[in-house]
């Protein structure tokens, strides 16, 4: 199996920092003011890794203050062995150290954009219980089975085909009246089973014919690419 390991470097300076900060959490940045909870903390790591990577700052309030950790590195320890311990399978990831006037420092965690999703949050050692996540503006939210399914499909990259059927003809007559449509819209619309609606909108999604938005809440839409 593939390893990553974490790589030190050092090119962030104070300005630049201060330059990020800024800009405020978003899809790619996100504020963590001490590592109190790693178990949370690692919910992040794997949502940058499963959609476009992106920076977790420690050492930062959510509201842009930047208050720096007076014992670094027993932070960056505790978060080391988080990552180790609950996230499958290991992600890549790279550290950065700020110091800043008063001695404090910041810690940059950089999390690429993964080719082994998805990658999950594993707490208690059950794979049962394994629970993925991806970043949607700037929350980290759990992906539902069928986004899991198509981060697999896309790491795969296996060539798609799909038969454009009746189902497929009232899907589209649909969305030319609606922006969305969900799993179970789709199965009452045209009288299958959830599952099967779930296999087609996620096949159709693989070819590139629809895209999923995921939702926090409620279940996630399906648009037209």
């Amino acid at each position: 199996m593939l390893e990553y390991k974490p790589l030190e470097k050092h090119s962030i300076d104070q300005k630049s920092l201060k330059h990020l900060v800024r800009e405020g959490e978003g899809a790619n940045l996100e504020f963590k003011l001490k590592t109190n909870h790693p178990d949370k903390i690692v919910k992040e790591i794997v949502a940058f890794a499963n959609t476009r990577g992106g920076k977790l700052l420690i050492g930062v309030s959510d509201d842009k203050q930047i208050k720096g950790l007076k014992f670094a590195d027993e932070d960056l320890f505790i978060l080391k062995k988080a990552i180790e311990k609950y996230i499958y399978p290991v992600v890549d990831y790279e550290i950065e150290k700020v110091i800043l006037d008063d001695e404090k420092e910041v810690l940059v965690f950089e999390i690429p954009e993964s080719p082994m999703k998805p990658h999950f949050v594993d707490l208690d050692g059950l794979a049962e219980s394994r629970k993925a996540y991806i970043r949607v503006a700037d929350k980290s939210i759990q992906a539902s089975k069928e986004v899991r399914e198509i981060l697999k499909g896309q790491r795969k990259g296996k060539e798609l085909r799909f038969v454009y059927g009746e189902k497929e003809k009232v899907l589209f007559r649909f969305l030319n009246d609606n922006k969305f449509i969900t799993i179970s819209k789709f199965a009452d619309l045209v009288g299958i089973t959830k599952k099967q609606a779930s296999r087609t909108l996620v096949l159709l999604s693989l070819t590139n014919v629809l895209k999923v938005l995921p939702m926090d809440i409620g279940e996630d839409h399906f648009v037209e690419a």
